[in-house]
């Protein structure tokens, strides 16, 4: 039996690259070398990470004039290097609330300053663009492409007039992308790059060098920038395994052949979904997730019995995240159309013997 995770984050790795990871886990530059034993100042490591930096850049053609940072602390640490960083002392931060993410986002950053919030939400589990506004005048606006908790993404990037930061932790490298319209992009990479860990940080050269005289040295983009994301020691396995998910992603046709896949995989289950009087999705399908597909069943009391049958027919991680309920079946880069096939036989089946 072939089992396909459905996790949220971490998430899922290409087959391949844990191969590879496998191989290279006790050699790597060497026998009996692991990657993980190697100094992050040594010639075979900076090799790894140049490397991974390079198809990065090529992957998303970011322009020369943004510094690309390998960071720690997940998105959550960029909720608060963002405000230390980007926002000024008599400045004001303008943060775009469309789910969980977008909403802890804006909390963190009106710890070290001042915050604008504008809930973009509608009554549906939904998005309305017209509640954006006027974004002049702000240090930065702020917003989140894809949540995952809510399943719900916005695909155009919004009109800014302001420098645009986006969180991209569980939609970069999923679709193509102009980078240049964003002064900021950051993702936490246990969702669509590499294991939990490492953060990737996309930042417009010009914006760096103006942090607060009280950020923490961790969080400072110029200090990451002057000292090669190395100013202490950094996840360098995470950092590693990041740089093979590029490879393959390149390999594999790159960020234009991934968001082919990830749209016909969403396509299929949304499909399903929408035909059946079992399962049903709330959001409006113009802003439904590519990368989280949540659901309810009709019968709420069915749902554990639901989660203990697709984990017998190795579907796992299904179950929807504790703030919403119902199911969440994430397919990030990783999760082949296989898998989403299974996944719909299940639920089909599951359907037909409930009703």
């Amino acid at each position: 039996m072939t089992t396909y995770n459905f996790c949220a984050g971490p998430a899922m790795l290409p087959t391949e690259v844990m191969a590879q990871a496998q191989q290279q886990l006790r050699d790597f530059s060497q026998p009996g070398v692991s990657v993980m034993e190697l100094s992050h100042r040594s010639a075979e490591f900076m090799q790894v990470a140049e490397e991974a930096e390079q198809n990065l850049r090529d992957l998303m053609q970011i322009p020369d004039n943004y510094a690309v940072l390998f960071m720690h602390g997940g998105a959550r640490g960029q909720f608060s290097a963002i405000p230390l960083n980007l926002l000024s002392e008599t400045g004001t931060a303008l943060y775009l609330e469309s789910g969980q993410w977008s909403v802890s986002a804006a909390k963190e950053a009106a710890k070290f300053g001042r915050v604008e919030v504008r809930d973009i939400r509608d009554a549906n589990s939904s998005i309305d663009l017209a509640k954006i506004g006027a974004t002049a005048g702000y240090d930065y606006v702020h917003y989140c492409p894809n949540e995952t908790v809510d399943g719900v993404s916005i695909t155009a990037v919004p009109e800014c007039d302001s420098p645009l930061v986006a969180d991209m932790s569980s939609c970069i490298l999923g679709r193509d992308l102009d980078v240049s319209k964003f002064a900021l992009i950051y993702a936490g990479a246990q969702k669509n790059v590499g294991p939990a860990g490492l953060t990737l940080v996309i930042v417009r050269r010009d914006l760096i060098g103006q942090a607060a005289a009280h950020t923490p040295a961790i969080l400072d983009y110029r200090l990451a920038q002057e000292n090669d994301s190395m100013y202490n020691t950094p996840p360098t396995f995470a950092w590693y395994l990041a740089g093979e998910v590029f490879k393959w992603i390149k390999a594999n046709g790159g960020v234009t052949a991934m968001s082919a896949r990830n749209q016909a995989k969403a396509a299929a289950l949304y499909r399903f979904i929408d035909a059946s009087d079992f399962y049903r999705n709330g959001v409006s399908p113009i802003f439904r997730s590519e990368m989280n597909v949540t659901f309810q069943l009709q019968d709420a009391e069915l749902n554990q019995r639901f989660l203990a049958q697709a984990e017998s027919h190795g579907l796992m991680a299904l179950k929807g995240h504790r703030l919403v309920g119902g199911m969440r079946a994430s397919i990030y880069n990783a999760m082949p159309m296989a898998g989403v096939e299974a996944l719909i036989d299940f639920m089909d089946n599951f359907a037909q013997s409930h009703q």
